[in-house]
């Protein structure tokens, strides 16, 4: 009898954690997705934005598909060769590519940059004004297909769904396995 309350006591710590981080992970997950729609920016952890990699310029430093994470560039920032930068290209496209060169023109600094994976420099030099992002050195490989996924409306509305419907099934199956553990009791009593 004592066996059978330790495995009771068990199932419902079990239970009762399960539903908790289920819990925790639909609210998180929903902020997370609720404030990077609102805002419009990129998603932001612990003061890092997150980047995902969309082409093979930077391999193998960072492959194509994987996220990187930066931190946001302000003109008291440092930077020296060969730091990673993201910056605004002259078609307004973010480009993340090592510094290879720093000139001076003026009051302003220029940047050389290029791609690990490119034979030449990036034709452009890159002025400080267009610089967005340094490399934190942190990045987390193909993580990048499931955010770039996410950050579209149907894959905003699964990552919303989805825990939203494991957390009702597995309350469904709490009330399910305790309706049939008071009927057992109820019919134990009446032998």
């Amino acid at each position: 009898m004592k066996e059978s309350n330790k495995k009771i006591k068990f199932k419902k710590i079990l239970s009762n954690t399960i539903t908790a981080i289920l819990f925790v992970l639909l609210i998180t997950i929903s902020i997370f997705v609720i404030i990077t729609r609102v805002s419009g920016n990129e998603p932001e952890i612990f003061g890092y934005q997150l980047k995902v990699v969309l082409s093979g310029s930077m391999e193998p430093t960072f492959r194509t598909g994987s996220v990187i994470a930066v931190e946001e560039y302000t003109n008291n920032s440092s930077i020296e060769v060969d730091d990673v930068i993201t910056f605004v290209d002259e078609s307004d496209q973010l480009i993340t590519h090592r510094v290879v060169d720093i000139q001076q023109n003026g009051t302003h600094t220029l940047y050389q940059t290029k791609g690990d994976n490119n034979r030449t420099p990036d034709q452009a030099l890159v002025q400080d004004d267009n610089v967005v992002a340094t490399y934190s050195g942190m990045t987390i490989p193909y993580l990048g297909y499931i955010v770039h996924y996410m950050q579209s409306p149907l894959g905003s509305a699964l990552l919303l769904i989805i825990p939203g419907l494991g957390l009702l099934g597995y309350g469904m199956y709490n009330v399910w396995s305790t309706i049939i553990r008071l009927e057992r009791k109820a019919k134990n009593i009446s032998e």
